[in-house]
């Protein structure tokens, strides 16, 4: 206790980490006030059946990733994840096409305009999903809406409402980025999940202590110990190193010797971060889309077993689903060939290996070896809620058991913690923990 104190004290005394994390606190603050601001038009106290239809199924996780923004009818209810399928739609492109391939390679410039685009995209699919999800509420919950109000015009600045909603949420999170502490983009997705794990936990509680049959206090412990270790389990996912050496030869420059030192390349067993868990789940939303104002009982065997999360097809494609993209995002954001190409250019070689090809292909052979443990354990800890589900824990309890939640909440706690540990040890404070550095995902913006 004593060593978090004088740690706090240490954090206030640095003005431009204080600064940032006060920052970073009021722009979530706002985040959050907004989750409860009303459409216009629309009375919070009708809204019960909208409430009902997120108590489960595909649509809590909907509502929880936007926190209880969608089940208030709010204008932020769309959330910030028209801009991650706008993201997943711009890197594909930078894969697939050589337009956005030319674009990508051009620096600060191109990301700028890929960037670009992707905000144009992103207000595409939100003119798509507003109007998809004003006529959901109007057949879930059509008493909430003001008596005489003519549909079009409460759709038409509804609309607009609720784009400008998402394009404000995204703009908070880039001014957290850049004024704040930790990834704007990725705060913004654990606040509103953090934001349930209250009430979902007290639920839990009440239905354990109620219960008259399944253990009651014996198996809400045995819930907690089996949390604390997949918590556990994804840090040291999160955290995990492999280390490649590397020899750099020595160089002689007049009366000076350069060079002669070794170092080490290190390789995240984790390194898409949960990027892979964020695409696969965008993906999983798609069925949804399709069917949320239409009769779901009509629809397919496939899609409504789609629209369960804890149905056995939909947890094998998000796990299969997972694994891909964690080798997708992996080979886009770690380029053995690059890497290689600057090791022979400083004189560096890994020992045993030569230079150039073959240091390329044994890069890549190591990466795709500790991606593939990294990608199977990251999709069990994915589908965790489904397993949850079969203790008969609470809906809303088991999405923090593991799946996106765990790992979104891990992830982003740990990168926030390392920056704030590397504006401590750079004015020569202690960090966090006094047994080491926090090694935190190096987590891009979206």
């Amino acid at each position: 206790m004593k060593k978090l104190i004088e740690t706090l004290k240490n954090i206030f005394k640095i003005e431009d980490l204080r600064q940032r994390i006060l920052i970073t606190i009021l722009f979530t603050a706002i985040y959050r006030f907004g989750s409860f601001v009303v459409l216009p038009g629309i009375n919070p106290a009708m809204l019960d059946k909208l409430q009902s239809q997120t108590a489960g199924g595909l649509m809590s996780l909907l509502d929880m990733f936007s926190g209880g923004a969608f089940s208030n009818a709010s204008i932020f209810a769309l959330g910030i994840m028209p801009y991650i399928s706008a993201s997943i739609v711009m890197q594909l492109l930078a894969v697939a096409v050589p337009y956005f391939q030319k674009m990508q390679r051009e620096g600060e410039s191109g990301r700028k305009k890929i960037s670009q685009y992707t905000r144009v995209l992103t207000i595409a699919i939100l003119l798509f999903q507003a109007p998809s999800y004003l006529i959901n509420l109007k057949m879930t919950s059509g008493a909430a809406l003001a008596s005489g109000i003519d549909w079009f015009w409460f759709m038409f600045p509804a609309t607009i409402i609720l784009a400008a909603g998402s394009m404000f949420i995204l703009w908070l999170g880039e001014r957290i980025t850049d004024k704040g502490i930790g990834n704007g983009v990725s705060l913004i997705i654990m606040i509103g999940i953090i934001a349930r794990l209250p009430q979902a936990f007290i639920q839990e509680v009440s239905s354990r202590f109620t219960a008259i049959t399944g253990g009651g206090l014996v198996m809400f412990l045995v819930e907690i110990i089996i949390l604390y270790a997949v918590v556990c389990a994804s840090i040291v996912l999160v955290q995990g190193v492999r280390k490649i050496p590397v020899q750099y030869a020595k160089r002689v420059v007049g009366n000076k010797t350069y060079g002669g030192a070794r170092q080490y390349i290190p390789l995240k067993l984790f390194a898409a971060n949960v990027m892979p868990i964020i695409f696969a789940q965008a993906i999983m939303f798609i069925p949804l889309a399709i069917v949320q104002y239409s009769a779901p009982e009509n629809a397919s065997w496939f899609v409504r077993s789609m629209l369960d999360h804890h149905s056995w097809t939909y947890n094998i494609i998000f796990a299969l689903l997972i694994i891909a993209f964690t080798y997708f995002y992996t080979a886009i954001t770690l380029n053995p060939t690059q890497m290689a190409e600057d090791m022979k250019r400083n004189n560096g070689f890994i020992p045993g290996v030569k230079p150039g090809k073959d240091t390329a292909e044994f890069i890549d052979t190591v990466m795709s070896r500790i991606t593939l443990p990294g990608s199977l354990f990251i999709a069990f800890i994915a589908i965790m809620p489904a397993f949850a589900s079969l203790l008969n824990v609470q809906d809303a309890f088991s999405q923090f058991f593991g799946g996106t939640s765990l790992l979104i909440l891990v992830g982003v706690v740990l990168d926030t913690l390392a920056q704030i540990e590397s504006h401590l040890l750079m004015r020569h404070y202690d960090g966090l923990l006094s047994s080491g550095r926090i090694h935190g995902r190096g987590m891009q913006a979206y």
